[in-house]
């Protein structure tokens, strides 16, 4: 052994018994280095394509600044003012720098003031403009994700035991109509229902505040989101159920289950004990991309019914080119999704003793 090698050798022996002695958590650490160097990443590939995008941010700005001082011909004077004008206000907002530079100057300014910058065509700041919609996407989602995981359960695993009836024939096909049916077409089939009927509203949120009235806004939010939930109960139901469904089959037909009947166990117990704990395992690695769907989905989901929410924001933050605001929402967004594959794989060791991280 070289020198030089018994060196390095020396340097990374407290990390060999660091994962040696604690495997998981040097696993989630290891994971949390790497999802910080995607979202370094990502946000660098946004910037590229923001800077790629056509037309301007400083002509909206303008156009702006000379509406709200009453100019009615915005178009017009913004084509008189002169060359300087504009880069001057570049320069102020930084937009003049290549976009990796205005990219480290946004990262700098987020690491080390916690300050995600303010919104170039609102200067609200975007801290505020996130955090006020930030709940109702999760409150959608959450609920969505409680209800798809629930009754898919409870419908795969009784429908595993009904496996060849017609019953069961009827509610596989029902799944694989869902899983298939367009998502965009799903929603405005919804609200072309509530339009027509008149039994639900057509937008997604009440018209009046929390702090107006808090009883009567959580029974007009309930009725408000029906139709959007619904809809997202629906897109999602179909590939879970069906993959609930076939996991109980494939375990059904496994030989310790045969072994379990011969011993005479009861068949509830065999169900629940053994068989719904394995199918634990591939839902549990799907639920990441489950989560993930259901935030690209209600994108859709809230521009169609007006929903206050995340991916509203970002859609209009898209067109106007606002890239603090894009890159905020899109950072954000993509931190939750690599979060819940970090707590899927920590769920997996927790739940099947097979899985042993950092372990030979």
């Amino acid at each position: 052994m070289t020198h030089n090698s018994f060196k390095a050798t020396a340097i990374l022996k407290p990390f060999y018994v660091f994962r040696r002695k604690l495997p998981l958590l040097s696993y989630i650490l290891g994971r949390m280095c790497t999802m910080a160097v995607m979202l370094f990443l990502l946000g660098l590939a946004v910037f590229g394509l923001m800077a790629l995008a056509p037309g301007d941010i400083v002509d909206q700005i303008m156009m702006q600044q000379l509406f709200s001082e009453g100019q009615t011909r915005a178009g017009q004077n913004l084509q008189s003012l002169n060359m300087e004008q504009l880069a001057a206000r570049r320069a102020e907002l930084g937009l003049d720098q290549p976009f990796y530079v205005q990219y480290l100057r946004w990262l700098k300014r987020v690491v080390v003031n916690h300050d995600l910058g303010v919104s170039l065509i609102s200067r609200a700041p975007v801290s505020f403009l996130i955090s006020s919609r930030l709940l109702n996407s999760l409150l959608l989602n959450v609920i969505s994700l409680v209800l798809i995981t629930v009754f898919s359960f409870v419908l795969g695993v009784y429908f595993s035991t009904k496996a060849g009836t017609g019953l069961d024939l009827a509610v596989t096909f029902f799944a694989l109509v869902l899983h298939a049916f367009p998502g965009l077409l799903l929603l405005i089939l919804l609200q072309l229902f509530a339009s027509v009927s008149g039994l639900f509203p057509v937008t997604a949120y009440p018209p009046f505040p929390f702090s107006e009235a808090p009883v009567r806004f959580v029974f007009s939010y309930a009725h408000h989101i029906f139709l959007p939930l619904a809809a997202a109960f629906l897109g999602g139901i179909g590939g879970t159920l069906r993959m609930i469904r076939a996991t109980m089959l494939d375990q059904l037909g496994q030989p310790y289950i045969t072994s379990l009947r011969a011993r005479g166990i009861r068949e509830w117990r065999i169900y629940f004990n053994h068989a719904f704990r394995n199918t634990l395992n591939p839902y549990i690695t799907g639920s990441a991309n489950l989560l993930a769907s259901l935030f690209s989905g209600s994108l859709i989901l809230e521009i169609i019914f007006a929903y206050p929410g995340i991916g509203r924001l970002m859609y209009e933050a898209v067109i106007q080119q606002d890239i603090n605001l894009v890159l905020a929402n899109i950072m954000f967004i993509s931190f939750l999704v690599l979060l819940g594959m970090v707590l899927a794989d920590i769920l997996l060791a927790l739940v099947d003793p097979r899985i042993r991280y950092g372990k030979e």
